[in-house]
């Protein structure tokens, strides 16, 4: 399946009540695919095109206040368009998915894929102090595997969750293991579990929940924000995500996500052809970042590189987490061009290992 057909279909799998979106590429796919399917007869999940990515994010604002798990997904442009949205819901403490699947900008930029939302997905985006968990796939498989992961960690901590991929792993095509098919939770059971928080109707035993991300009263939203920041570093305790590859004996350390990811691994090969030992550190949470484990490198290696198709966001964490120990350089391609394993490993060969 495509990368986005793969993530339409587990988001079906995974129990989701509803999905609010807007086409446009290179994620068209994944509402195609939701409207072709007609998940409403398999289990009732609605899907809706909404009139804008305006009307879809407060789409999923509604849905989520009840209790339900809602998805959305666009691709760069649309996603700063929901950005508002986004940061209304993490105030309002209100679970969701939303997955973004990048192409090249800035502005309407260009059709084909890039990583230039790193900043706009880690650091917020929105206004405000706050933060979403941020899930980067960079194969197929994961494309499904992280929807159920997504809604899992958005109703554990009450915060939007955002699936982080961009245009090549949406477009390509790999086998893919798909999940059992969950049930939707009735409404019943819906009020058994987030009758304390979601808009479920007011029984006699409870006062009224009322959710907003508006407070006047300024103590009184700080105290608030303060609670956000404490759940933030709950989440930074427990949910860090990363893989490592042939770390184990490397002399230099690439970090990378996604389709960087990727081309990454073969990097390492044609460069331990070469006698090179190069690692790769992949974070799969770009937030929380692993942050801890790119420092403890710093004391073992002799230099990294940031690959990301961009002109450099993540290369930022990766030099505050080295903390001017050993030297950082970054690589990347922009416009939706591609970095291809050899350009990035003479990279590698004239910036860093040469200076060894």
């Amino acid at each position: 399946m495509k990368g986005n057909e793969a993530m339409a279909e587990a988001a079906i799998r995974a129990g989701a009540d509803a999905y609010f979106g807007y086409p446009i590429t290179p994620q068209s796919e994944v509402i195609e695919y939701l409207m072709h399917e007609e998940p409403h007869k398999r289990t009732g999940m609605q899907v809706l095109q909404a009139e804008s990515e305006l009307a879809a994010i407060n789409m999923v604002y509604g849905a989520a206040a009840c209790g339900k798990r809602v998805m959305t997904s666009s691709s760069s442009p649309g996603i700063s368009l929901k950005l508002e949205g986004i940061s209304y819901m993490a105030g309002s403490e209100l679970p969701c998915l939303i997955a973004n699947v990048m192409r090249g900008g800035p502005g309407l930029g260009t059709i084909q894929p890039g990583q230039s939302d790193y900043f706009q997905a880690v650091k917020g985006g929105g206004h405000g102090d706050y933060r979403m968990i941020v899930l980067a796939p960079s194969t197929v498989q994961e494309m499904a595997d992280f929807v159920d992961l997504g809604f899992d960690l958005a109703f554990k901590y009450r915060n939007p969750v955002m699936i982080l991929s961009d245009g090549a792993i949406g477009q390509m095509m790999e086998k893919v293991a798909l999940p059992k098919q969950k049930e939707r939770l009735s409404d019943e059971e819906v009020i058994n579990r987030y009758d304390d928080w979601a808009t479920t109707g007011k029984p006699e035993t409870r006062s009224r929940n009322i959710i907003t991300s508006l407070d006047l009263n300024p103590e009184r939203h700080e105290r608030h924000n303060i609670h956000l920041q404490e759940k933030y570093q709950t989440i930074v305790d427990n949910e860090i995500r990363y893989e490592e590859i042939q770390c184990e004996d490397a002399d230099y350390i690439m970090v990378a996500y996604g389709s960087s990811a990727r081309i990454s691994q073969k990097v390492i090969q044609l460069g331990r052809d070469k006698g090179f030992k190069i690692g790769l550190i992949r974070p799969i949470t770009l937030w929380p970042f692993p942050s801890k484990i790119i420092a403890k490198y710093a004391d073992k290696v002799k230099g990294i590189l940031s690959l990301e198709m961009s002109s450099g966001q993540m290369v930022e964490d990766v030099q505050l987490a080295v903390n001017g120990k050993i030297k950082v350089i970054h690589y990347g391609r922009m416009g939706g061009m591609i970095a291809t394993p050899s350009e990035v490993l003479n990279v590698l060969e004239e910036k860093l290992i040469s200076n060894n």
